[in-house]
């Protein structure tokens, strides 16, 4: 097994860092096109043979140093009872968003195994075809980025349904809040128990809050689910456009944490206190750049992060309109790097 993503996240020292890419397994990808004009998302979801395929695709042709599960993270709605619709040219869509007591009441906390199981199915054939060649991260949303969507109805430049929501009913948002992570903590340790190596959170609108907000909306669920999950499997937080929450979240108990294009190396080191394995963390536009000038952003980026204690990634997801040539750059100029 290529083990280099496991002893980064435990802060071994390695001969290089390894390299993945957050949304690696989609849509930049001709081989995932074909499917996806056959079925549509969450018949890609939810259909294990299709979720495992599409897992392993960017490994064959890349050879990253770890496969992340197709899935998404609105999975965990849908398994409360929320329906959730995947729009194409629009995203997601919450016909019935949540706006009261009334309505986050009647929210359940399901059970995972049965609810998701199609998940855990996706992870045991996964692992099949992988045949050890590297680890496996699973991933959720955390909970205040479900909220989002679960009030919103949709995605948002803003999210002030969201925030208006969070500022008029709060007891009412810590009590969905609670469901959710709830239910995500026992959705990740049933993809533990199925076999994933990792886990990563993906707190994709934790910039929407204030530091102060963050601090009540955001980070005490991240720490719930984290020290639920410590002893069993490392955890990744990555919390988009939160430079300022990385020293709370470097307490958190997480073995890494994900940073954005926005913060620098030494920033990044600095706020989450040095002591952490981080990722991260190249604009995902910036793979537009010629092959010549990624390889040699990605070795100043490992420069200036230093090789132990850090995993190569982008600052967000791909785009799904970078050239495959220049993907190859930027996973291969790691794995070429040398001291």
């Amino acid at each position: 097994m290529n083990d280099l993503f496991l002893k980064a996240l435990k802060g071994e020292s390695v001969s290089r860092p390894p390299v993945w890419m957050m949304r690696q397994a989609g849509r930049y990808l001709p081989e995932f096109m074909a499917i996806r004009d056959n079925y549509d998302f969450f018949t890609r979801c939810q259909t294990p043979e299709l979720a495992s395929e599409i897992t392993v695709q960017p490994i064959r042709r890349f050879g990253m140093d770890a496969a992340i599960l197709f899935s998404d993270i609105l999975v965990i709605p849908q398994a409360m009872g929320i329906e959730v619709q995947m729009k194409p040219d629009f995203g997601p869509y919450l016909p019935n968003p949540i706006r009261s007591t009334t309505d986050v009441e009647n929210i359940k906390v399901p059970d995972v195994n049965t609810e998701l199981d199609y998940v855990m199915k996706a992870i045991e054939m996964t692992l099949e075809k992988l045949d050890g060649e590297v680890p496996l991260i699973g991933f959720a949303g955390a909970p205040w980025t479900i909220l989002c969507y679960c009030v919103q109805g949709q995605g948002s430049k803003s999210f002030d349904q969201a925030k208006t929501f969070c500022f008029t009913h709060p007891k009412a948002a810590h009590m969905l809040l609670q469901k959710i992570t709830d239910t995500t903590i026992a959705y990740l340790k049933a993809k533990v128990k199925a076999g994933v190596h990792s886990a990563q959170l993906f707190d994709s609108w934790g910039g929407m809050l204030s530091p102060v907000d963050y601090a009540e909306f955001s980070l005490p669920y991240i720490r719930q689910i984290v020290q639920a999950l410590q002893h069993e499997a490392p955890v990744i937080v990555f919390a988009k456009g939160c430079w300022f929450a990385l020293k709370e979240l470097s307490q958190t108990g997480a073995s890494a944490l994900g940073v954005d294009w926005t913060c620098s190396a030494i920033n990044a080191r600095y706020l989450s206190g040095g002591q952490i394995t981080l990722q991260g963390n190249l604009d995902p536009a910036r793979l537009f750049s010629p092959p010549e000038k990624i390889r040699d952003m990605v070795n100043t980026m490992i420069r200036e992060f230093g090789k132990d204690r850090y995993i190569v990634n982008l600052g967000h997801g791909i785009l799904p309109t970078i050239p495959l040539e220049n993907v190859s750059a930027f996973i291969n100029a790691v794995k070429e790097y040398r001291e």
